[in-house]
């Protein structure tokens, strides 16, 4: 059904696949990964980043296996019902089976032992032709309880996404613009510490200034909250673009400043005391689990998919090691900015004009076309979770009470604290630590459960995970929980940034 919240969308090829995956993975989170890295450590960041990009892997396999267990659940009840329908026919209209083949042809005698068929094993009934979003299978594979803490766990991460974007945009803009002022000019990315206190312009500070960046970009862009907005292709492609071009020229600037001995940066191998962001970053920075339905579905051959999803990693893996290495030895970790793109707006890194501009302003540009999306999706997550079979909600409710709850806390954390390394990391150790590891765990475990129970012992999901023993299910839960009571004790334990 077009349209339909299982609509497929239109087919593409698996590498086309691939190519949209490494887009939505690498997104504006690894701007945040140099800073991490350099305030943990080089050797402890690099095993962090490959072990917590193993497990995103694995619990992506686990969410294509759920996604093909919930299309075989649709296919069967759909066959169910079709049964049922053709035996009432048959029995009101008093018309034996064998007429009815013989009048039917072979589209009836297809219809008939399909059940059967498909209770054998027959790999067709898993194949993922029907895009079934995470909060559709977590209603069919969980029990109520199961369903609300998983709308809870979405609720939360989007929330943290939004304060990140409402933060990152004005930090930018006050950045740039306030280091073209005064004896400021140039001088974003050299190491000068300055205060929230600072003057910016004329009595106007660096503080207010940030405020004042925030509140405008909330009246341009937290109107849409209360409208339908859609990412158009072609923004897809205008802000891919400018992603790809951003981050290869911050690679190829921090390569050629290495190789003239420019570089400044000496990393430490280990710093425990910056695990807690690294792990927050690294999960917000590995995050595709919640977007895999729409990205996997229209993929045409899917024969081979866990085999791309690893290459997709490993390229991901090499990807932000290169940025984040040439980060930390071309820069002093003192010196790195929450925004690694502010780095490159210093006169001495590159005397290009145009290039500082747009490395500056790039989180402007790409979060701004973002935020709406995340406004709106938000902003339907509430409505679903509060959603009753039948019901319909007021006016005022639906059009100014929702959105109000969507746009008002993010904006209010934002206006309270612009530290983007804590809200990313507090983003991605909770919320994230959720969607990403505990609730793939849990929709791999029920969905097989389910499966069982509907077609038998016997019967194998053509997708299923490589990783399908039960103890990889049993050390994601574990590794999951683990990871709250770490970064809970160390949020405790350490004097908050916050």
């Amino acid at each position: 059904m077009a349209g339909g919240i299982t609509d497929t969308g239109e087919l593409y090829s698996p590498y086309v696949g691939l190519v949209y995956m490494f887009n939505l993975i690498v997104g504006t989170g690894a701007l945040t990964m140099p800073k991490a890295f350099a305030t943990a450590g080089w050797l402890v960041s690099l095993i962090l980043l490959m072990f917590l990009g193993f497990m995103s892997y694995m619990t992506t396999t686990f969410v294509v296996e759920a996604m093909a267990a919930a299309n075989a659940q649709l296919r069967w009840k759909r066959m169910e019902k079709r049964k049922e329908d053709d035996e009432d026919e048959d029995s009101s209209s008093g018309v034996s089976d064998s007429d009815v083949l013989l009048q039917d042809g072979y589209e009836r005698a297809e219809t008939r032992p399909i059940l059967s068929v498909q209770r054998r094993g027959s790999p067709n009934i898993f194949e993922i032709t029907e895009r079934v979003e995470m909060g559709q299978m977590a209603s069919m594979f969980f029990n109520k309880v199961g369903v609300n803490l998983f709308y809870f766990c979405i609720i939360i991460y989007l929330y943290g996404d939004l304060a990140i974007y409402a933060a990152a945009v004005p930090v930018s803009l006050m950045q740039v613009t306030c280091s073209v002022t005064g004896n400021h000019s140039c001088n974003v990315g050299d190491g000068t510490k300055y205060n929230d206190t600072d003057k910016c312009w004329g009595p106007i500070r660096r503080i207010d200034a940030y405020r004042l960046y925030l509140a405008a970009f909330t009246l341009l862009l937290g109107p849409f909250t209360f409208f339908n907005v859609q990412k158009t292709k072609y923004l897809q492609i205008m802000t891919s673009l400018m992603r790809w071009i951003a981050f290869i020229l911050m690679i190829i600037l921090a390569l050629i400043r290495i190789s003239r001995g420019q570089a400044e940066g000496h990393p430490s191998m280990a710093q425990l005391s910056g695990i807690r962001n690294l792990f927050g970053v690294c999960v917000y920075s590995f995050m595709c689990q919640h977007s895999l339905p729409s990205l996997i579905t229209p993929i045409s051959k899917k024969k081979h998919v866990n085999k791309l999803v690893l290459l997709d990693y490993i390229l991901i893996l090499a990807f932000y090691s290169l940025l984040s290495f040439t980060a930390i030895y071309c820069f002093r970790n003192d010196t790195l900015m929450d925004m690694y793109t502010l780095n490159f707006t210093n006169c001495e890194i590159i005397n290009v004009a145009f290039i500082r501009y747009f490395l500056g302003l790039f989180p402007v540009f790409t979060i701004s076309t973002n935020f709406p999306i995340i406004a709106v999706t938000l902003r339907n997550n509430w409505k679903t979770l509060f959603h009753r079979e039948g019901g319909t909600y007021p006016w005022v409710v639906d059009r100014i009470v929702f959105p109000a709850i969507t746009l008002i806390p993010p904006v209010l954390v934002a206006f309270c604290t612009h530290d983007l390394e804590s809200l990313v990391g507090i983003t991605g150790a909770y919320a994230g630590n959720g969607i990403q590891y505990l609730i793939p765990a849990f929709l791999a475990y029920c969905s097989r459960k389910d499966t069982q129970l509907v077609f038998g012992n016997g019967t194998v999901n053509k997708h299923l995970s490589p990783f399908r023993h039960t103890f990889w299910i049993v050390f994601v839960l574990i590794w999951g929980f683990s990871c709250f009571v770490f970064v809970t004790a160390n949020i405790v334990l350490s004097e908050p940034k916050l």
